[in-house]
């Protein structure tokens, strides 16, 4: 909801859609512990005890996919498409796997009608134990995940048809354009039902049923801007596919409604469907792919080759698009072509494109013109068939990252580039 659309005045920006995104966080990409093990086949008809458990070092990504349109006053102002990804380690965890610390961020894109790319909209960081029935123990400055103590298990074995019942709470970011400071907490009860083994692309899963109601009229937050809610009412209902080989949900589905009724009167609602699943995240030898990599750039002019904190960067440095626009010119796009190749060869990871400029006009110029080469970019990369949209992101920063002098006509074009970073995570 980060979208121009969603950012007109008295809008709010709320993050219904990453409950989707909640579900996995804790997950340790581990095999059968001793938590795990007690699950059985999935043809078996014992009761089964869902556990998570969790591997120091682990390291996983989620993608979801959500589909939802946005309702002022009972009509539809616009519809989004948002690609939420996150990324996380176990930086500790119980020797039983009964426990584990998790750190990681959070992040957030949308697609505008008419393009392929995702745009990022927005970054968080988050950091929380998860015990093994699912509860989190997270400190009250996280925004994130929105959705806390989903799902959470009993601590019994249940047989097919069972049901049990958790407390949870929804928690949204309400700063920007509110001004209401802390992460607004929505609480509700879950009722979960395990449905029993299903088949599901080819793999036998368990399927476990959840859904919550939302209703409150909660108090005045300590501190807004001008408005703040009043009522809050909706529900989700949630299909949570379960892998007993692993001890993990292996994906995710969900239909949600969330309307918020606001102090001026207005009225807000989000409705979708949303997905999700986890991805297994493997080390990177970044100084082995950056070698690797700068071989195969080597007779291309302006580029350059390094690794960075989020992967390996490929840096085409003073991109050449026609004059204050994000039309590349032709011998750009044979560059990206052969890169588009040469990131082909590693379909396992995730792409970002990210668009710098030299320091030149305002900022908030500089960010937008950023943005729209990286999404030039983007786009022909995912027309080459390098990657599929929801495996690219853009961003732009603008000149708020030079490589080089911005008092010098050759640094100016160092700093005039795009950079296609292969993620680690």
């Amino acid at each position: 909801m980060n979208s121009d659309a969603a950012r007109r005045p008295h809008s709010p920006r709320v993050p219904v859609s990453l409950a989707a995104l909640a579900l996995f966080v804790g997950i340790a990409l581990c095999g059968p512990g001793p938590l795990c093990a007690e699950a059985p086949g999935v043809a078996g008809s014992a009761p089964i005890r869902f556990r998570f458990s969790y591997g120091k070092g682990d390291r996983f990504r989620i993608l979801s996919e959500v589909n939802e349109e946005v309702y002022v006053n009972r009509r539809l102002s616009h519809r989004a498409e948002i690609c939420n990804r996150i990324a996380f380690a176990v930086s500790d965890a119980a020797s039983d796997g009964s426990w584990g610390d998790l750190r990681g961020e959070f992040v957030t894109s949308e697609r505008l009608a008419g393009q392929s790319a995702y745009i990022i909209s927005e970054r968080y960081e988050a950091a929380f134990r998860r015990d093994a029935l699912g509860r989190y123990t997270i400190g009250p400055e996280y925004y994130m995940p929105v959705v806390r103590n989903v799902p959470v298990f009993p601590e019994r074995a249940v047989a097919v048809g069972e049901t049990w019942t958790a407390a949870g709470e929804e928690r949204h970011d309400l700063r920007r354009g509110f001004g209401i400071p802390d992460p607004y907490a929505i609480p509700f009860e879950a009722r979960y039902r395990y449905e029993g083994p299903v088949l599901r692309e080819g793999k036998e899963l368990l399927l476990v049923s959840c859904a919550y109601t939302v209703f409150c009229q909660p108090a005045p937050p300590r501190a807004y801007t001008s408005i703040y809610p009043v009522e809050i009412a909706g529900f989700s209902d949630q299909k949570i596919y379960w892998d007993p080989a692993l001890g993990q949900p292996a994906a995710y589905e969900e239909r949600f409604k969330l309307v918020f009724d606001w102090s001026d009167g207005r009225s807000i609602e989000y409705r979708g469907s949303a997905s999700a699943r986890l991805v297994e995240a493997e080390l990177m030898d970044r100084a082995a792919l950056a070698t690797e990599l700068g071989k195969a750039v080597a007779g291309l002019d302006n580029v350059r080759v390094r690794a960075v904190p989020e992967g390996v960067a490929i840096s085409i440095e003073n991109v050449q698009f026609q004059p204050d626009s994000a039309v590349l010119l032709p011998e750009e796009l044979a560059k990206i072509e052969r890169i588009a190749e040469l990131i082909a060869r590693y379909p396992d990871r995730d792409i970002l494109v990210a668009g710098h400029t030299a320091l030149a006009g305002s900022a908030e110029g500089r960010r937008t013109l950023s943005i729209e080469r990286a999404r030039a970019v983007a786009e022909r990369l995912i027309r080459s068939g390098a990657r599929s949209p929801d495996r690219i992101q853009v961003a732009g920063y603008g000149a708020e990252r030079p490589v080089a002098d911005n008092a010098t006509e050759e640094g100016r074009a160092r700093n005039r580039r795009v950079e296609i970073i292969i993620l680690e995570n």
